[in-house]
C-alpha cells in the first residue's frame, strides 16, 4: 500500500528532474561553446605568429560571439559557467587577445573589455609568456632580433606582476601554478636570447676585424 508520502515524493522527484534537465542542457551547450572558443583562440594565436593579425582578429570576433551565448548560463546556472571547461575557454580567449595585442603593438585589453573574470584573464596572461618565447625563438631562427629584447622585457614585466598576486589557488584558479611554470620558460628564454646575442656580437667583431686587416 502506498504511503501517504508517495505523491509528495513523486512531485519532489519530478521537480528535481526538471531542474537537472535544464542544467544538463546548459552544460551540453557550454561544452560545445568552450570547444569552439578554444579552437578559435588557438587558431588566432597561430595566425598572430604568422603575422596575419587581421585573420586573428576575425577568429577572436567569432570566439566573442560564442562567449556571448554563455551570458544566460551565468545568470541561470553559475555552477556551469564557472566550471573548468568554460573557465579554460575564457583563459584561452584572453591569452589570444593579449598575444595579438602585444605582438601587433596594440593596446592590451582589460578583463572588462573582454568580459572575462579576473582568474581566467590572469591565467591567460601567464600563458602569454610562453607565446612570447615562441615568438623570440622563431625570430632567432630567422636571424632577426629586432624586437626580441623588447619582448624579453615584457615577459619579465608580466611575470613580475603575476607573482605579486597572492591569493589562495581556489580564488585564482591555479594562478600560482601557472606563474611558477612560466618562471622556467622565462629563464630558458633569457638564456637562449643571451647566447644568441653574444654570438651575433662576436661575429660582428670578427667581421669588423677582418675588414680592417691590410691586404
Amino acid at each position: 500500500m502506498p504511503s501517504r508520502y508517495n505523491q509528495e515524493l513523486a512531485n519532489i522527484a519530478a521537480e528535481a528532474v526538471d531542474l537537472l534537465t535544464v542544467r544538463h542542457q546548459a552544460r551540453e551547450q557550454a561544452l560545445a561553446i568552450s570547444r569552439e572558443v578554444i579552437r578559435c583562440s588557438a587558431n588566432a594565436i597561430r595566425a598572430v605568429h604568422r603575422g596575419e593579425f587581421e585573420e586573428a582578429g576575425l577568429l577572436l570576433q567569432q570566439a566573442s560571439r560564442r562567449l556571448e551565448e554563455t551570458r544566460p548560463i551565468r545568470q541561470e546556472n553559475p555552477e556551469i559557467y564557472f566550471a573548468g571547461f568554460l573557465s579554460d575557454a575564457r583563459k584561452e580567449y584572453a591569452e589570444a587577445h593579449i598575444t595579438l595585442a602585444v605582438i601587433s603593438r596594440g593596446a592590451i585589453p582589460h578583463p572588462g573589455d573582454l568580459e572575462v573574470d579576473a582568474p581566467a584573464y590572469l591565467n591567460g596572461m601567464a600563458e602569454v609568456i610562453g607565446e612570447l618565447r615562441r615568438y623570440i625563438l622563431d625570430a632567432l631562427r630567422r636571424d632577426s632580433v629586432e624586437h626580441c629584447e623588447e619582448f624579453m622585457e615584457l615577459m619579465d614585466e608580466i611575470y613580475g606582476i603575476l607573482v605579486t598576486i597572492d591569493f589562495p589557488e581556489a580564488v585564482t584558479a591555479g594562478l600560482r601554478r601557472s606563474t611558477d611554470a612560466m618562471r622556467g620558460v622565462l629563464e630558458r628564454t633569457r638564456g637562449d636570447l643571451t647566447i644568441s646575442l653574444q654570438q651575433r656580437r662576436l661575429e660582428a667583431r670578427l667581421a669588423d676585424q677582418e675588414g680592417r686587416q691590410p691586404d
